[in-house]
């Protein structure tokens, strides 16, 4: 019986390891402390992580032309600029795709 009961224990722990380890994949454990302005550039997305669940700090991770990430801290002022500016070339991106129908109804 002892055995059976820590072999379970064994093998459960084992599985919360393991579980606890794939939390951390998307998660920023650190904060970058700034970005140079060429680099700025090639931001194409940002996402915000929450802390919560499996992440420990909340951050706003950029996501550059090539896919790397990048973690900033969502208070820094530089990370607050770089959202801003991200969002408005994603609206200047989205009205320049979409195109104006003008109705040809003739009016009376």
């Amino acid at each position: 019986m002892w055995f059976q009961v820590s072999s379970f224990l064994v093998i459960l722990a084992c599985l919360y390891l393991t579980m606890a380890q794939g939390s951390y994949d998307d998660c920023c454990m650190r904060y970058s402390k700034g970005i140079k302005p060429n680099v700025k550039k090639m931001v194409v997305k940002y996402r915000i992580q929450e802390a919560d669940g499996g992440c420990n700090i909340p951050a706003t991770v950029f996501t550059f032309m090539r896919g790397r990430q990048l973690c900033g801290d969502p208070e820094d002022i530089w990370v607050k600029k770089l959202m801003q500016k991200v969002d408005r070339k994603k609206h200047q991106h989205h009205r320049r795709g979409t195109k104006q129908v003008r109705s040809n109804r003739l009016q009376l």
